[in-house]
């Protein structure tokens, strides 16, 4: 099926639906989402949304707050403009029905977290995720230019590369003309045209063996630019949230930041407090550093988790402060108003992804990223906390902006995506080796846990990237010989996204921020401002032939 609509957009989450719901105002939109609609990582973000809303703080402040856990890394005129900018934007979205905590005196109640200096963290309890989620939602429905397709994967893009073999992938001459995308109901791959794409796919922490994502987060927008030659940096630089309850069947449940920053304190097994060691501002210091602190104790000590403490504090403020999370852990056996609970870290937020300006703009023309699947310089070598809801908001915001330029077309243009052949199966079958998928998936995941983790070392990291170029190669073949279902595209796009993850770690010669490599284990002061590059504009890993038959490329 060929659906033919302005602007294309890939994910259901803030920076996806923040996007569709301004464009759909200057044209039609087609929102693409793997999962259900509300599927999405925003919808579990639990902390909250960063900004400057109370008196005693300020934009300096944030900005300060931004650059200090970015490890110099981050691009300063990205910080200011998106924490100058998101107070405002916060603010439509109170006006769009977002249901914000506020104080006894209607007041926000803000929260801190770690790393910043003022309590400017807005929060609706915890679930302020699914908060937005549902106002964003409910705020599209009302759109009749806007079609959602759920159970859609993006398989690949388009782009004039893909039609004309003389303009080299990502170059200045090439730009987005649309994607084909797998129906997960039908198991048809329907061709989407449009005048702009945008790629809000959301993390890859399932690259992961443990991970707070859901289960969508598989990389796929950024395996999907690389493939059509967009530039990416930053892949080694990869969060791991400190506190992920500890239990077999506490599947990705995250213990928000917030509980630290309300006076939750981080204990070994015999009740000894650690972090004081490690940082002045103790459990309220960095993630990175704290996801290192805890992986550094439990080596030490074989044990297999440490405690988060709140036993301390009135246990009617835990309840009414934390519901869900307090809600949750009992499910589990844990009620944390008169017990530490068992937490370790887990993959958590990539900080690295495709390379985009302040507009969202790729080098691919008219392909635009927003959130976690994108690379601003935001964040450099660390992710302050509750600073990505705040970057999806405002670089969707503003790619709107840029994006209403493309409305009109050139002729030539027309015609190319005239020229734009369907999906063609080829000689691929029905899979009867499943297995080979499962089988994949696993390794990779335990590999990136194992040799790829909190702290890493250039031996790990050769044996790493030896083992994922094997995996490439059998999950290549497997692709190229049967026909395609959502299990097989999220197992390219993980092993695409670990490769890009582990050839970063190995090009930073540092310890700076998220990566730790015990080779190197001090930061070098004239790396300051690089970033890691990685772009793939000859070889096409696994991607379709120009002519998008499935024929085996090689």
């Amino acid at each position: 099926m060929r659906i033919t609509r302005d602007f294309i957009v890939v994910g259901s989450g803030l920076a996806g639906l923040t996007f569709a719901l301004k464009i759909s105002e200057f044209g039609s939109v087609a929102l693409i989402t793997k999962d259900a609609l509300d599927e999405s990582a925003t919808k579990y973000a639990q902390g909250g949304i960063a900004s400057v809303m109370a008196a005693d703080d300020s934009i300096d402040l944030h900005v300060a707050d931004t650059l200090e856990a970015g490890r110099g890394l981050c691009r300063k005129d990205v910080v200011r403009c998106i924490v100058q900018e998101g107070p405002t934007l916060v603010r439509e979205l109170v006006n769009l029905g977002a249901r914000f905590t506020r104080t006894p005196e209607d007041a926000y109640h803000l929260t801190r977290e770690g790393g910043h200096s003022k309590h400017r963290i807005l929060h609706a309890d915890d679930m302020t995720g699914w908060e937005i989620e549902r106002t964003l939602i409910d705020a599209i429905k009302g759109r009749k230019n806007i079609d959602v397709y759920t159970y859609h994967m993006a398989v690949d893009l388009i782009t004039r590369a893909n039609l004309d073999a003389s303009v080299i992938p990502g170059s200045a001459e090439d730009e987005a003309l649309g994607l084909y995308a797998l129906n997960e109901n039908t198991g048809e791959v329907n061709t989407f045209l449009g005048k702009g794409v945008l790629l809000a796919t959301g993390g890859a922490g399932k690259v992961y063996l443990y991970t707070s994502n859901p289960d969508t987060a598989t990389g796929d927008g950024v395996a999907v630019a690389y493939r059509a030659g967009a530039k990416v940096a930053n892949m080694e630089f990869f969060q791991f949230h400190p506190t992920c309850l500890f239990h077999p069947q506490a599947k990705s449940f995250l213990i928000s930041e917030a509980v630290r920053g309300e006076g939750g304190i981080l204990r070994l097994k015999n009740g000894e407090t650690f972090m004081e060691k490690y940082h002045p501002l103790g459990c309220l210091a960095p993630r990175d550093v704290v996801a290192r602190a805890i992986d550094y104790e439990m080596k030490k000590s074989g044990d297999d988790c440490v405690y988060l403490d709140v036993t301390h504090l009135e246990g009617y403020l835990t309840r009414e402060r934390f519901p869900n999370i307090y809600k949750t852990c009992m499910s589990f056996g844990f009620d944390m108003t008169r017990e530490p609970l068992p937490v370790v870290p887990a993959a958590h937020y990539m900080c690295g992804g495709v390379v985009t300006d302040l507009n969202g703009q790729t080098n691919i023309r008219r392909l635009f990223v927003s959130g976690e699947v994108g690379y601003s310089g935001l964040h450099g070598a660390n992710r302050l906390a509750s600073n990505s809801l705040l970057e999806g908001l405002v670089l969707s915001h503003r790619a709107v902006f840029k994006a209403r330029e493309l409305l009109p077309e050139s002729q030539e243009r027309i015609v190319l995506q005239e020229e734009i052949p369907e999906w063609d199966p080829g000689d691929a079958v029905e899979s009867d080796e499943s297995v080979v998928v499962s089988h994949n998936w696993d390794e990779i995941r335990r590999l990136m846990w194992n040799y790829v983790g909190i702290v890493r070392t250039d031996k790990r990291l050769h044996r790493a990237h030896r083992r994922i170029s094997m995996l490439l190669e059998e999950i290549q073949e497997y692709y190229w010989s049967f026909n395609i279902t959502r299990d097989t595209l999220e197992l390219r796009n993980i092993a695409i996204t670990a490769r890009l993850i582990i050839e970063g770690a190995l090009k930073r010669k540092e310890s700076r921020g998220l990566h730790y490599n015990l080779d190197y284990p001090e930061p070098d002061e004239t790396r300051l401002s690089v970033e890691t590059l990685l772009q793939d504009t000859t070889q096409r890993l696994l991607s379709q032939t120009r002519t998008r038959k499935r024929a085996n490329p090689s």
